[in-house]
């Protein structure tokens, strides 16, 4: 069985492919079975974004936030996905913790 991160360099491959969708989907599995993976969840907020599937994108940017709630680039990234998704109160609320984040 291939390792979480050898499952994510796949899905980023077939993401660089131009197979978006097939790639989100990838993530999704690796996500299913490792839920503390942020960096995993980054960039399927990223690319759900990409894929006006902004619900999800605010979801998976949610729990980046949760699992590393200190880095403010976390923070700029859920404000982006709640911005895209119309959730504007949402995205100006995370930007101003990026904020205060960064000092």
């Amino acid at each position: 069985m291939q390792s979480r991160d050898d499952r994510y360099d796949a899905a980023q491959a077939t993401k660089n492919a131009g197979r978006l969708a097939e790639a989100a989907a990838e993530m999704e599995s690796v996500v299913a079975d490792h839920p503390d993976f942020a960096l995993a969840h980054s960039a399927l907020a990223a690319w759900c974004t990409r894929l006006d599937r902004h619900e999800d994108a605010i979801r998976h940017a949610r729990r980046v936030c949760e699992l590393e709630p200190k880095d403010a680039f976390s923070y700029t990234a859920l404000s982006v996905a709640c911005m895209r998704g119309g959730r504007i109160q949402e995205a100006e609320d995370a930007l101003a913790m990026s904020r205060t984040l960064q000092g």
